[in-house]
């Protein structure tokens, strides 16, 4: 803390040294309507050679800001596909300027239909996030949003835990359109498998978010944007993907296929959107154990091997409509709805080889088990926006409703066999869950400036959540079904979480700082009715948060933050069932689990689009999953439990590189040391680190013919999680090619993803007396295919993005 604090010190001091005084101009582009123009090129000229200073563009409101300008003459230059490009009168610049509404005439009779051309590199590194812009990646043809953000660097996918982690830390807040989904752990990762990357538009990284975002999440937030329409009148976007997994010793049926289909109509103070998708997935996973047991005199070393076909359909829809009561009000409401159908067929194989006394025993367990999950999922927003003038006062309200349906049938036949392959016993069982989820929440934020450097943002947020899980587990035995009443259970959680949230923002011309304080109540209940168990917690949190940006020179920035964050256990964490996996294997919830809470310091230094980021976070009761093991029974039961102490280093360096006009690089490399730390963890001292390393680099090649081609790469090296570690180096190639068609609205996609096949885990976890090896493998090899074409005018404005309510609950919720 104090090399970190030291290295805060030196680098404001130097930075001050470099400053200068400079200005900024703002403004909006609008076209005959006095309607904003998204996405136009906006270049600052010097006069009075008329040389390039800076280029901008206008955002999805057509609003611009150029910062950094020296005092002198200039003048700008506007240009946009599909419209007469302009130039403003020259004008002085001595102080921040804002220029009037420049307008700009469209080329309708010459071209009555256009689209936006420009093309974003994959990965951008903005001020306080990085940025994924999926709909112009080729690579992201055909894949899924899980797939997208194995990709994204910094982000590891644990397919043992069904984790999502962001430099190697646990507790990603997951949000899509500004809202979180319910789910967490297995049903994240689910519920992103089931995302075709044909809906998504960009996904932002965002590792120290403010105030203002809930405090849940120590590794940070990343939102998934869906695509919008930015049109007047109808238009839209549909689109077709197929593909085929290649993996050695699998199923032949690993195809997937999926259609997505976007409309936006806008008429006068109407907006109405909505969007349908359909898909099918298909995967295939093996996972190969290695463990030993050691009970008086007796040891046993077992091998497990299991195969897993996962296969469903998923639908989705979404219907919306905002009403522009006047210039200053805007009235929404939004129904989104989700169902998805998986078949699981799992066959495992269990070999034992048991020595005593010099004498080895061999027997075996095979055991066939299906299950069935239909689960749904239906979300209602109503909202209001209004703007009490133009310079950025406005009030927002959200009310929401969220409810999840997910039922799951289980079926297991296992056979025990000796030595001689005979079968010597048989068991069935059959474990049914119906779990139902309603959220209920509301929120308010007020942006109130107070001066045109310095502003004031609050707001007031309350949530209620009921979740109801029943599980009913039987056994055949005498030829009928019997409750097995040491499994069956009925569990109820309820919480309530109230917040209110400030902050303070000024800004200088070199200087801009952000204070922010959000203060959270939560009173939660869990009940196991079965057991008559009950765990009530109240507590009251406050979440500060600093930002500091330093404005160097027109090349050059620094930005220093620091946040307290916390996660709180889910749904599924909490629920104390005991889930059966195979005979010798189990999974339990833990409702004693206690939230952990982080402290997160990060210092972001900028030279042009080159940047460099050094972190650090301090977690402590960090929720980690520990594997408990009878050696008597040979039993491994997978347990969740809270670990004293979780420290993080990071420092991460972004460098883009132009090679050729028709050729860019983007590089991006970290390096992290994780450290756990806990007194008494399984009646032991724990303590392990390990250094990791994350690389990705991304090749985009634009040929002639309207042809473009990308190449990407990326790498995770082994690293420590808990008690368990990853030992070896993940690594993957991937691939694609595209053809832009008739004025670039059709576009041809075919890409692979791992060419090589070297995207696999293998880890083990040896710990007390827990000695355990896995290596799992998964449909990561894959040939793409899409087709997509684009119809109706595209340039103007969409429908809202907006937050909803249920921002920092809906992430939590288990199936």
């Amino acid at each position: 803390m104090k090399i970190l604090l030291m290295l805060m010190a030196c680098l404001m001091v130097c930075g001050a040294s470099f400053a200068q005084n400079f200005h900024k101009i703002k403004g909006k582009i609008v076209h005959e309507k006095a309607v904003g123009v998204p996405f136009a090129i906006i270049r600052v000229l010097n006069l009075p050679d008329t040389s390039m200073v800076k280029t901008v563009y206008s955002n999805q409101d057509g609003l611009y800001e150029i910062s950094e300008l020296k005092s002198g003459n200039y003048l700008l230059s506007i240009s946009m596909v599909g419209y007469k490009a302009k130039k403003t009168e020259k004008f002085s610049l001595n102080s921040d300027l804002k220029m009037p509404d420049i307008s700009i005439e469209s080329l309708t009779k010459q071209l009555k239909e256009v689209s936006i051309s420009g093309k974003k590199p994959f990965i951008e590194h903005q001020i306080d996030k990085t940025v994924l812009n999926v709909e112009n990646s080729i690579t992201a043809t055909g894949g899924t949003a899980l797939e997208v953000l194995e990709k994204a660097p910094g982000v590891q996918i644990d397919r043992q835990s069904d984790q999502i982690k962001l430099n190697n830390k646990t507790g990603v807040l997951v949000m899509i359109d500004g809202k979180t989904n319910f789910l967490s752990g297995a049903d994240v990762t689910a519920l992103l498998s089931n995302m075709s990357a044909e809906q998504i538009s960009t996904i932002e990284l965002i590792t120290n978010p403010s105030s203002k975002y809930d405090a849940a999440g120590n590794a940070g937030i990343i939102n998934i944007k869906l695509k919008r329409n930015k049109a007047y009148g109808t238009n839209g976007t549909v689109s077709f993907n197929g593909g085929q997994g290649i993996m050695p010793d699998s199923p032949t049926d690993l195809y997937r296929a999926g259609v997505n289909l976007n409309l936006n109509h806008r008429e006068g103070k109407w907006n109405i959107f909505g969007n349908g998708a359909m898909a099918r997935k298909s995967n295939f996973n093996n996972t190969y154990l290695n463990r030993t047991t050691l009970s008086n005199g007796l040891a046993s070393s077992l091998t497990q091997n299991f195969d897993r076909k996962n296969k469903g359909i998923g639908f989705q829809g979404k219907l919306g409509t905002d009403y522009y009561a006047s210039d200053k009000t805007v009235f929404g409401v939004m129904l989104d709805a989700n169902t998805v159908k998986t078949k699981l067929d799992n066959f495992s194989k269990t070999n034992i080889n048991a020595i005593q006394n010099g004498t080895s025993t061999l027997s075996a367990i095979l055991q066939d088990a299906y299950s069935t999950s239909p689960a749904s999922n239906l979300t209602a927003n109503f909202n209001i926006k209004h703007d009490f003038n133009k310079n950025g006062k406005s009030l927002t309200f959200d009310m929401d409703y969220s409810g999840f349906s997910n039922e799951k049938e289980e079926n297991f036949l296992a056979n025990y066999l000796n030595a001689g392959g005979n079968s010597t016993n048989q068991t069935s069982l059959r474990n049914t869950t119906d779990a139902k989820i309603n959220v209920y929440a509301a929120k308010t934020d007020l942006t109130l400036p107070l001066s045109k450097s310095m502003k004031i943002e609050t707001g007031l947020k309350s949530s209620y959540v009921v979740t109801n899980n029943d599980f009913l587990s039987e056994q055949f035995l005498s030829g009928v079904w019997q409750n097995d009443l040491g499994k069956s259970n009925n569990f109820v959680y309820k919480e309530n979480i109230n917040a209110a949230y400030a902050n303070f923002l000024k800004e200088w011309k070199m200087w801009q700082i952000q204070i922010g304080l959000r203060v959270e109540h939560t009173h939660s209940n869990g009940n196991s009715v079965t057991d008559n168990k009950e765990v009530d917690r109240n507590y009251l949190s406050l979440f500060p948060t600093t930002f500091l940006n330093q404005k160097i020179s027109e090349n050059h920035n620094i930005r220093y933050s620091y946040s307290r964050r916390v996660d709180r256990p889910n749904y599924q964490q909490l629920n104390p069932f005991v889930f059966y996996m195979d005979p010798l294997a189990l999974d339990q919830g833990n409702p004693y689990l206690k939230p952990q809470f982080t402290n997160n310091f990060e210092i972001n230094y900028s030279y042009k689009q080159a940047s460099l980021t050094l972190g650090y976070s301090d977690t402590r009761d960090m929720i980690t999953q520990i594997s408990q093991q009878n050696d008597e029974t040979r039993v491994i039961n997978v347990i969740r439990q809270n670990l004293g102490r979780f420290q993080n280093f990071s420092a991460g360096v972004y460098v883009p590189v132009k090679i050729a006009k028709w050729w860019s690089v983007q590089n991006n490399a970290s390096i992290y040391y994780s450290k756990f730390e806990d007194g008494n963890l399984e009646g032991g001292a724990y303590s392990a680190g390990q250094a990791a390393v994350n690389l990705f680099s991304s090749h985009s090649f634009t040929l002639p013919q309207n042809f473009s081609v990308e190449i990407n790469f990326w790498l995770n090296t082994p690293r420590v999680s808990g008690v368990e570690r990853t030992t070896i180096t993940q690594y993957a190639f991937n691939a694609g090619i595209q053809k832009s068609m008739l004025n670039k609205k059709l576009k041809l996609r075919l890409n692979m993803d791992d060419i090589f096949l070297t995207n696999y885990w293998a880890g083990s976890l040896i710990y007390q007396n827990v000695n355990m090896t896995v290596t799992n493998r998964y449909t990561s090899r894959r040939a793409n295919f899409s087709i997509s074409y684009v119809f109706g005018n595209q340039n103007v404005k969409s429908a809202r993005s907006r937050n909803t309510a249920t921002e920092d609950i809906k992430n939590r919720a288990g199936s």
